[in-house]
C-alpha cells in the first residue's frame, strides 16, 4: 500500500492508482475529465473556518497541522478513506494548493500513515 500527494494540475499518471481529490472546493480551471477522479472526499477536508483561518499562511502551518488533526480523530470520512486505501494497491491524495509542502494533503498523508 502506498498514499502519494500530487497537485491536481499535473498530468494524470498510471502509477498514481486510485486518485482521491481531498480539497472541499473543486480546483479552478480543472474539468471533471481532466481531473480523472476516482473519488472527490471533500468531506475528509478541512472545515471552512480551519482553511480561512490557515489561508496558506506558512507561519500558519504547524498550528493548522495540529488543528486539521484535531479536527480529523472525529472525522467519519477518514474512516471511508482508510477503506480505500485497504482496498487500493496505490492512492493518490490531491489538492489544489499551490505550496506542494504546507497543505492539508501533507497532513492528512503523514495522518493515515
Amino acid at each position: 500500500m502506498a498514499i502519494h500527494i500530487k497537485r491536481i494540475y499535473e498530468p494524470t499518471e498510471s502509477t498514481d492508482g486510485y486518485r482521491v481529490l481531498v480539497d472541499r472546493l473543486w480546483p479552478r480551471g480543472v474539468s471533471k475529465q481532466d481531473a480523472a477522479l476516482d473519488l472527490w472526499l471533500k468531506e475528509v477536508a478541512p472545515t471552512a473556518e480551519l482553511r480561512n483561518w490557515f489561508d496558506h499562511i506558512p507561519e500558519r502551518f504547524d498550528e493548522f497541522d495540529t488543528r486539521y488533526r484535531a479536527e480529523l480523530d472525529s472525522n467519519p470520512a477518514v474512516g471511508q478513506l482508510r477503506e480505500v486505501i485497504a482496498s487500493e494497491k496505490t492512492v493518490t491524495l490531491l489538492f489544489g494548493a499551490k505550496n506542494e509542502t504546507m497543505n492539508q494533503a501533507v497532513v492528512l498523508q503523514q495522518y493515515l500513515k
